[in-house]
């Protein structure tokens, strides 16, 4: 209900969801006036469908820790809720990042061996893409935490991508290995004697060179990546725009090159990539962009019915055991 774009988006992306996956079931969690005036228009009667009233919303600027103690019956809270009670399998959120995770840690609780929930991101690559953790949930994180972001990573990673064995870098300020803070190089050496991939580690200019699968890296450096990959793509579709508008030279030379610039465009569209997991949980709980449309907020579900069907979180559990033993 608090997506930048209101519950319609979500109903259109309900809709598309409904349409492309036979097998789906899908609980609408929110204002039930609203959303049944919004499901009788854009889809009808569907039986795989149902809304569930909450009578609260978090609002984006509400501080987390008011909404988890204040709004037991907000939309986000009750969808985390049904995951717990087993009506649900996974739940997408577009809604106030923060109160998501202090919601959902405190209502599914992290796995057995897992420190903090982490945010993963599949991202753009030469040759594909690659996966990207975390992206938000931690500031800060020890060496044991980046091992297990490692560790969650590879594992999603390969349910994506169908990968064996991943190839896992730690994002660094060099790829020699002297280089980087002590808990960078505590954490590598942790993951040199583990039986992941480990490759190394990876600089800022090399993360989308196709030289790893999975990136791994603390909260507040990988925002802080992911917020600038952004604004270089939108200068990039800006000086393009520029460019190719000047003159009437330059008008024709786009013309020219109109089917390179829509497939460039389809590539570097972000609604593709919509959708982070909050890995660790005892239960799948994606993240939308707030400003996501319904192609990104469809995609975002996409993302939650793969790990659905290959049970994420048990698949967790086992490699924690694995590396434990």
């Amino acid at each position: 209900m608090s997506g930048d774009l209101g519950a319609e988006v979500v109903v259109r992306a309900a809709a598309a969801t409904l349409e492309k996956h036979s097998d789906i079931n899908l609980l609408l969690v929110g204002d039930q006036a609203e959303l049944d005036d919004l499901v009788s228009r854009i889809i009808g009667d569907n039986g795989r469908l149902r809304i569930v009233h909450a009578s609260e919303v978090v609002a984006m600027s509400e501080p987390p820790a008011e909404a988890l103690r204040r709004k037991k019956d907000s939309s986000m809270r009750v969808a985390i809720d049904l995951i717990k009670n087993g009506e649900a399998d996974g739940c997408v959120s577009s809604g106030n990042t923060g109160a998501l995770m202090a919601t959902a840690k405190f209502v599914l609780k992290t796995q057995p061996g897992i420190d903090r929930p982490a945010f993963i991101a599949e991202l753009p690559a030469i040759g594909g893409s690659l996966h990207m953790l975390d992206l938000g949930a931690n500031a800060q994180a020890s060496a044991e935490q980046l091992f297990q972001f490692a560790m969650m990573g590879s594992i999603v990673r390969s349910d994506f991508q169908g990968v064996e064995r991943p190839r896992v870098a730690l994002l660094n300020i060099g790829s020699e290995d002297i280089k980087g803070n002590d808990t960078v190089r505590e954490a590598a050496k942790m993951l040199q004697d583990s039986t992941l991939n480990y490759v190394g580690f990876i600089e800022g200019n090399d993360l989308f060179s196709g030289k790893a699968d999975v990136v791994v890296t603390d909260g507040f450096t990988g925002n802080v990546a992911l917020k600038t990959i952004e604004g270089a793509v939108d200068l990039v579709r800006h000086f393009l725009r520029q460019s190719f508008t000047r003159s009437w030279f330059s008008k024709l030379q786009a013309m020219l090159a109109s089917s390179v610039l829509r497939r460039l465009s389809v590539e570097m569209d972000s609604r593709n990539y919509n959708g982070a997991t909050l890995v660790g949980l005892n239960g799948i709980v994606i993240k939308s962009h707030g400003g996501a449309d319904s192609v990104g907020f469809q995609h975002a579900i996409d993302t939650a019915i793969v790990e659905v069907r290959n049970q994420l979180p048990q698949q967790i559990g086992s490699l924690l055991q694995k590396e434990a033993s």
